[in-house]
């Protein structure tokens, strides 16, 4: 098929690599071109706009960092939108609001499929993709998305696979501020962290943070598998639609604090583990 691909950040170039490893015909843009210099030598077409991508493209992938840049690439004067088509379809998988997932299902066959997994999963092709939108356009592009995913879950109209994902973070935040509590206890206790999470890992409290991150922490590796600065857009989306439908998630609201902090201490381009490191610095 002729695919576009919009976007390819941390997670987005490995995705459209797989792609064009299934002898698909990739058309990309990126704000930043040198981000996608990899898939254009693997073959890869450079479009200078998301209208042209989508002119260009059977189905259009998006993967963004924000809410306002989401907005831009399909809403813009050289948006998708503007080169949309019937017959078309548009995947955004960019974690974002439910709200703006309708507004680009009104305006052209779109469904909202974020994803969960980080660096590893987009590179292993073992994300969770969470989607939203049209069955009928989500069967079409289900032989698509299995090249980017072990499981899909088609969760109802536009916007569902949103709040989907927006569970799936809430879910994170409360484990990783237990993962990187621990760690710090630990240390405080004098405990040896390599040992302790050989102990941990195997019973109640084992989860996939204490599994993958941990062992980044305990390494000094705070690279970005997901920024800290998208994890806190998506808690803050999380609470704005907790304030619409009238919740109080308290934990959520903590984390949110958390991170929040974790930005202004200068970590918001680092991983999510990185709350460790504010975490420490907190506490000192």
């Amino acid at each position: 098929m002729n695919i576009g691909w919009i976007g390819t950040g941390v997670m987005g170039a490995a995705m459209a690599g797989h792609l064009l490893a299934r002898g698909h015909r990739l058309a990309v843009f990126s704000r930043t071109r040198t981000k996608a210099q990899p898939l254009l030598e693997r073959g890869a077409v450079w479009l200078d706009s998301p209208r042209a991508v989508a002119e260009h493209s059977e189905v259009i992938f998006t993967m963004v960092g924000f809410p306002h840049e989401v907005r831009e690439v399909y809403f813009g004067p050289t948006g998708v939108v503007a080169g949309w088509r019937a017959g078309r379809v548009c995947v955004d998988m960019t974690t974002t609001s439910p709200a703006l997932a309708r507004e680009i299902a009104a305006r052209a066959t779109a469904l909202d499929a974020p994803v969960t997994g980080g660096d590893f999963g987009a590179r292993n092709a073992t994300l969770s993709i969470m989607v939203g939108g049209d069955r009928a356009a989500f069967e079409r592009v289900l032989p698509l998305l299995e090249c980017l995913g072990r499981t899909i879950v088609h969760h109802g109209p536009a916007g569902s696979g949103q709040h989907a994902k927006l569970a799936n973070q809430i879910v994170i935040a409360g484990t990783m501020i237990g993962v990187c509590e621990a760690l710090v206890y630990g240390k405080a206790a004098g405990l040896d962290l390599e040992t302790m999470l050989r102990s941990i890992r195997p019973g109640a409290a084992g989860c996939w943070t204490l599994e993958n991150l941990a062992p980044r922490i305990l390494a000094g590796d705070f690279a970005p598998g997901f920024y800290v600065e998208h994890f806190l857009k998506d808690l803050g989306i999380a609470l704005e639609e907790c304030r619409r439908m009238g919740l109080t998630l308290r934990g959520l609201a903590l984390a949110e604090e958390l991170y929040r902090r974790a930005v202004e201490l200068g970590h918001g381009r680092q991983g999510t583990q990185a709350l460790y490191l504010a975490l420490n610095e907190m506490t000192a």
